[in-house]
């Protein structure tokens, strides 16, 4: 059996505007440790037994700073999937699936940018969903919910399979508050975290009856594709005409052998600064803070400066992002909120080249004489 980590990195990551960019996504910076999150999720995939190196799926954009995070760390991948232009994770999967030689390889599919704390809990529940992937289940990973969050989508679990491990009997959109807090009630509802273990033929078998224009259009997009060495990008006019969809609206919503897994790993995908907020260190007001920071009778506030100085006093549930451009302050509670000023940045004039700052200089006037 062959088992291949998928990495999928190509999303933009803009809820974490304005450190998180589409030239720097979040998965290239170091937002829950010393390495960046891509580079947590190769050391996570290393770690489990009998895994093979990597297959990364990310944008063309990005390949040198893939590359360089990734050997930096003694993760290269073994084969580098680059996508001309972003279509979601349905094609995305499609060509990790196309392109793996072994037919019965279980792919181990995993977001580049989340971040998972209990790194052996994971390995045994992937270990334990091996025979039933093996035997040609989907097999997906729930979290455990700990509140009533509405920021995620939900996976009700239905008939027990093996263990712990049960049939999926339907995904719930992100819910409204009295929902959420329902599901939460009802103790069979996990968080949909995106993380999937299956048999690369499986995937191609469910491609083919739930999405066959979709699986014949990456193909044919990957029979022209430029290839040198583990590199492959597809060719960008034949990938451009793909449905952008993702995986779990294309096949998992509608696979008829679907199992979850639940788990409390130490599970965030740090969707928000709210969530990076809940997993900082924080200091004895709550306050999560980082870089060049001052920060007296305030309370429950991110604060975060790779540029100037930020001061604050008896602020709360603040969130205050400063880069080098651009200064971030929003309510903790609207955090989901960023991206509209995100859309209305891009449509923004740019402000004019700083002036160089100068000295300030004091000029007493002598009084003319009388």
């Amino acid at each position: 059996m062959q088992l291949i980590p998928v990495i999928l990195s190509g999303g933009a990551g803009t809820r974490l505007w304005p450190l998180s960019t589409e030239q720097t996504p979040k998965q290239f910076l170091p937002l829950a440790g010393e390495e960046s999150l891509l580079q947590q999720t190769a050391l996570r995939a290393r770690s489990i037994a009998q895994a093979s190196s990597p297959v990364v799926v990310a944008s063309q954009d990005h390949e040198r700073q893939i590359l360089r995070e990734l050997e930096a760390v003694g993760c290269p991948p073994s084969r580098l999937l680059l996508e001309p232009i972003g279509r979601n994770t349905a094609p995305a999967l499609a060509m990790a699936a196309l392109e793996c030689t072994d037919e019965n390889a279980l792919l181990l599919v995993m977001p580049s940018d989340h971040v998972i704390r209990d790194v052996e809990s994971f390995g045994e529940a992937v270990h334990r969903a091996l025979p039933l992937a093996q035997d040609g289940w989907l097999v997906t990973f729930g979290i455990t919910p700990d509140r009533p969050a509405t920021g995620y989508g939900y996976i009700h679990m239905g008939e027990p399979l093996s263990g712990e491990i049960c049939r999926v009997n339907r995904f719930v959109e992100k819910p409204e508050a009295a929902r959420a807090e329902r599901m939460l009630a009802d103790g069979r509802y996990v968080w949909n975290a995106g993380i999937f273990l299956l048999r690369s033929d499986r995937l191609i078998e469910e491609l083919s009856v739930h999405a066959p224009g979709l699986l014949g259009s990456v193909r044919k997009a990957l029979a022209t594709a430029d290839r040198e060495g583990n590199r492959v990008i597809p060719d960008r006019a034949t990938f451009a005409c793909v449905e952008a969809k993702s995986i779990d609206y294309v096949v998992m919503e509608h696979a008829a052998r679907m199992a979850v897994v639940p788990v409390d790993v130490g599970w965030s995908d740090i969707g928000s600064w709210d969530a990076l907020h809940e997993i900082e260190a924080q200091d004895d007001s709550g306050n999560a803070l980082h870089g060049d920071v001052l920060a007296l009778e305030s309370h429950g506030c991110l604060i975060r400066t790779s540029g100037p100085r930020v001061a604050a006093l008896g602020v709360s549930d603040l969130v205050i992002v400063a880069t080098d451009d651009v200064v971030l302050v929003i309510p903790r509670e609207r955090a989901q909120e960023v991206r509209r000023l995100v859309q209305r940045a891009g449509q923004a004039t740019p402000p004019p080249p700083r002036r160089p700052q100068r000295t300030a200089a004091l000029s007493i006037a002598t009084p003319a004489a009388s």
